[in-house]
């Protein structure tokens, strides 16, 4: 118990609330059909990385992810420039504004001298969840501990509040979204802003995925805003049941993904762990296609049977 509080508490913890939260956004932004927003954000982080090391010099984890949070807050309004004054789709507008903003990231890079300096971009692909070790959490004690409650990792805590954000906007926008994502010409008509309220859901899932960029990296953020979502909306025409399946798949993916890296290559037979992120994003890949196949309103096999 001791090896699991300290070792795989955290971690764990972590990577269930950013799939959870990343999933919840996941929804909507699957009826919207902008499911691949959340890649853009995740990789066009890279210009916000470097411009802060510029600035400051220093490979600081605040200032990184500060400018990264700038980044993104400049994708999302490149790209509702672009498909508003352009009148062009939003993944035309998200495919230009990802491969500009990423290749000036590198030009910034080989410009200034700085592509020589080891920028972490292991930990900003997978994430550093293995990394996250709460040494004074040696018992059950532990949680009950004000001195050893605050030795946990900063990045649970940031985790936590973000997520807690998030569910907070999304209920008071409940109706709003909505409608905005079944019916926006509609919702235009009745004052329910889908315009404005498309900023906001973008905006949040900007935050939630540089919150999330430190501990996990982008391979479970990219995974979670769709997988979870997509597979729920395989199993319900509901969107209140699609949101219960996505938070569901989201916590199983994240629990068995990562206890499948720490023992999986152990039950058979290897030494080495594999990476967490990446298994967790696997194991919500296989779920997304058990639920293509069986899923019971529009599976291939599962709506054949049900019909």
């Amino acid at each position: 118990m001791s090896e699991f509080m300290m070792f795989s508490l955290v971690p764990m913890a972590v990577a269930v609330i950013i799939s959870m939260t990343c999933a919840l956004l996941g929804n909507f932004l699957v009826l919207r059909r902008q499911s691949l927003i959340g890649d853009a954000i995740s990789h066009v982080a890279l210009p916000g990385i470097v411009v802060s090391f510029l600035l400051t010099g220093v490979l600081s984890s605040s200032a990184m992810m500060l400018g990264a949070g700038v980044s993104a807050l400049v994708t999302v309004g490149m790209i509702e420039l672009i498909r508003r004054l352009g009148r062009v789709e939003a993944s035309a507008a998200m495919g230009v504004v990802f491969t500009s903003l990423f290749a000036l990231g590198v030009l910034l890079l080989e410009w200034h001298g700085a592509s020589g300096v080891h920028l972490d971009v292991e930990h900003a692909l997978y994430g550093n969840l293995e990394s996250l070790i709460w040494f004074d959490g040696t018992s059950l004690a532990a949680l009950v501990d004000p001195v050893a409650l605050a030795d946990l990792p900063p990045q649970l805590g940031r985790a936590a509040w973000v997520g807690l954000v998030v569910v907070i906007m999304l209920v008071v926008l409940r109706r709003h979204l909505v409608l905005g994502s079944f019916d926006p010409e509609f919702a235009a008509s009745v004052s329910a802003r889908p315009a404005l309220v498309d900023l906001v859901l973008v905006t949040l899932v900007a935050i939630a995925a540089i919150a999330a960029f430190e501990a996990v990296g982008s391979i479970i953020v990219i995974a979670m805003f769709i997988c979870p979502a997509a597979a729920a909306r395989l199993m319900t025409n509901r969107l209140d049941h699609q949101v219960a399946w996505s938070q569901l798949f989201a916590v199983v993916s994240a629990v068995i993904g990562y206890l499948l890296a720490g023992h999986g290559p152990g039950w058979l037979g290897f030494e080495a762990s594999v990476s967490a992120a990446g298994m967790i994003a696997t194991v919500a890949g296989l779920i997304l296609l058990l639920a293509c196949l069986l899923g019971p309103r529009r599976g291939r096999i599962g709506a054949t049977v049900a019909g």
